[in-house]
């Protein structure tokens, strides 16, 4: 392997049934995951986790949090602040319902993964430290679906902040692959008085690292990425500091990335269109190159 580009070895496999119409694809999992950032004094630094080698999609690659959206997620009591569900469902380019369980989605998984809780008892406020026992029981609770975002927010008297969120970029998994998803990736700060832990029962490391690092171990092939996740490192990494990539969410192109296969001259050629460093050309019958 040349770099860490998380290749599972059945693709050219499942590549080849779709390009002979014997494969047919399943409906893509809406989900979402959070690019957590905070400042160090060399710039600022990304929350990641590493998936358990276990794990039947992308085990043992390094991501962010985040997870499939729960159906409750669209919940219409759920207590909401910033940006209105109309803002957002012109930003995601999707409905406002669909809008606003994608945003819970986010801020749900980014507190059930890694303890950070983007929320607050006032619009203008968020909470501090989360790491008590009565915290953390709610947190199980999410977890195990005993317990609604909405009706956490409604017991805790919070309302979720969705102005500390920014959408960064989407991505669907490829059509050829067994468990799809059609993932936002959000930016959002580390809140003042939080800390994250890995309360994930997928991963078994987390780290914080800055963008350059990230993308070294991944050169050098001993971070193991997916694609979505080494592009949004290399876009963070433009960035002086936490803020300014916030700042810059709005501004940047939500169009859905969706990978392509073909075959072509005895080979398969699988590419992600404006990612030309993630295509695979691979032999048939042989090892991708």
């Amino acid at each position: 392997m040349a770099n860490g580009q998380w290749y599972p070895p059945e693709w050219p496999e499942r590549i080849r049934a779709l390009a002979e119409g014997t494969l047919t694809p399943v409906a893509p999992r809406r989900a979402a995951t959070v690019m957590l950032l905070k400042d160090t004094d060399s710039g600022p630094a990304v929350h990641m986790l590493r998936r358990r080698a276990s794990m039947a999609f992308a085990g043992g690659a390094y991501a962010y949090p985040g997870g499939g959206v729960d159906p409750r997620d669209d919940d219409h009591h759920l207590r909401w602040a910033g940006p209105t569900r109309a803002w957002w469902a012109s930003r995601l380019g999707v409905d406002e319902t669909s809008a606003q369980a994608i945003v819970c989605g986010a801020v749900r998984e980014t507190y059930e993964e890694a303890g950070v809780l983007l929320a607050g008892p006032t619009p203008d406020t968020v909470v501090g430290d989360t790491t008590g026992d009565d915290w953390e029981a709610d947190r199980a609770a999410l977890v195990a679906r005993d317990l609604s975002f909405a009706e956490f927010l409604d017991r805790r008297g919070l309302v979720l902040r969705s102005d500390l969120l920014g959408a960064w970029t989407r991505w669907i998994t490829p059509e050829f692959e067994p468990r799809r998803y059609d993932t936002w990736f959000f930016v959002a700060v580390l809140p003042e008085g939080q800390r994250t832990r890995n309360a994930s029962t997928e991963a078994d490391r987390t780290v914080w690292i800055r963008p350059a690092d990230a993308m070294a171990g991944y050169e050098s092939g001993d971070l193991l990425m997916m694609p979505p996740t080494i592009a949004t490192l290399r876009r963070i990494g433009a960035y002086a500091t936490a803020a300014e990539a916030l700042a810059a969410a709005p501004g940047l192109d939500m169009t859905p990335v969706l990978a392509r296969a073909r075959l072509a001259d005895g080979e398969v050629v699988l590419s992600w269109p404006g990612h030309d460093e993630f295509t695979k050309h691979i032999p048939i019958g042989g090892a991708s190159a």
